[in-house]
């Protein structure tokens, strides 16, 4: 009988193309996209962050409103406008509007209730995962970058301070299915050292993640990298900024931030995407090797009988 893991693996096979009526993206998604392609000054992502983070709000504000609310000039506005396409503010804003509405006739604007800071912080992360759901409308990306890494042998997971957790999870699932996976969850020369290691031995890719608050030392670990030779994969909470901007593919999810601490539901299930479309890329590799690691695991007495 087959275990969880290798029945989810022979079930669970991600399908190419769109495998649901064509949907709106979410207004997270759809600002994402407006604001990722231009190279984007500091002050400007600033002011692409605020719009990102309060778009029904922020929408409907004057220019002189937004850029007292950022703390950037008005002219700063204007040219950040100019910089994502449009032909002056007026014209961003009536995009804006269009996004903000279109959530809201979708249903993006909750009914006030009467439900505790636990609750709310819960409800936050079933946005985050129903954003995250309209982005894997179109699994194409997924698909595409787990064959990648998938191949990528050693294949490097990069994830520092809080988000050292998050690459302690892939990595260690990653090695059901990957014969060489390569934990990196310190900075400084041990990081340094660890992926140009990678890169001799003929690794080709790297998985980082980088979530608030971002670490410095994730930035210039992933710029080690890219000089060395390597590609990155960067799972993050917003597709902007400069770890971002190093990255050669970026999944961006939201995180729940409505408590001291953040928590990562959306996050872990993009996690999961991947190391799903890693297993699809090779199932010949992944039904050997989990069938090598359960009598493995069946001969030692690894886990509890259910």
């Amino acid at each position: 009988m087959p275990s969880p893991q290798q029945a989810r693996a022979q079930a669970s096979a991600i399908t190419s193309g769109k495998t649901v009526p064509q949907a709106e993206a979410a207004p997270t998604s759809q600002l994402r996209a407006l604001f990722d392609g231009p190279h984007l000054s500091p002050g400007q992502r600033r002011i692409a962050q605020y719009l990102i983070e309060h778009i029904t709000e922020a929408a409907f504000l004057s220019i002189t409103d937004l850029a007292e609310r950022v703390g950037v000039s008005q002219p700063s506005v204007t040219r950040f406008a100019g910089a994502v396409g449009f032909s002056g503010y007026p014209a961003l804003r009536e995009k804006l509007q269009s996004i903000a509405l279109g959530s809201l006739a979708g249903g993006g604007a909750a009914e006030e209730d009467k439900s505790n800071e636990l609750q709310a912080a819960v409800d936050a992360e079933i946005t985050n995962l129903e954003n995250l759901r309209r982005d894997f409308a179109d699994p194409d990306q997924v698909i595409d970058t787990g064959r990648k890494l998938s191949q990528s042998t050693p294949l490097t997971v990069l994830g520092l301070r809080i988000s050292a957790s998050l690459a302690e999870y892939f990595a260690y699932a990653a090695r059901r299915v990957h014969p060489d996976v390569r934990l990196v969850n310190r900075g400084g020369s041990v990081a340094y050292d660890a992926l140009l290691q990678s890169r001799e031995a003929g690794g080709t890719w790297v998985l980082a993640f980088s979530m608030p608050r971002h670490a410095q030392e994730t930035l210039t670990a992933v710029r080690v990298a890219r000089r060395a030779g390597l590609r990155v994969a960067l799972v993050t909470d917003l597709a902007l900024g400069p770890v971002a901007d190093e990255a050669d593919v970026t999944f961006a999810t939201g995180t729940g931030s409505r408590l001291v601490f953040d928590s990562y539901a959306a996050t872990g299930v993009m996690a999961a995407a991947l190391l799903q479309a890693m297993t699809d890329a090779g199932p010949e590799r992944t039904q050997a090797r989990l069938e090598e690691y359960e009598q493995i695991a069946e001969e030692h007495h690894f886990f509890l009988r259910d």
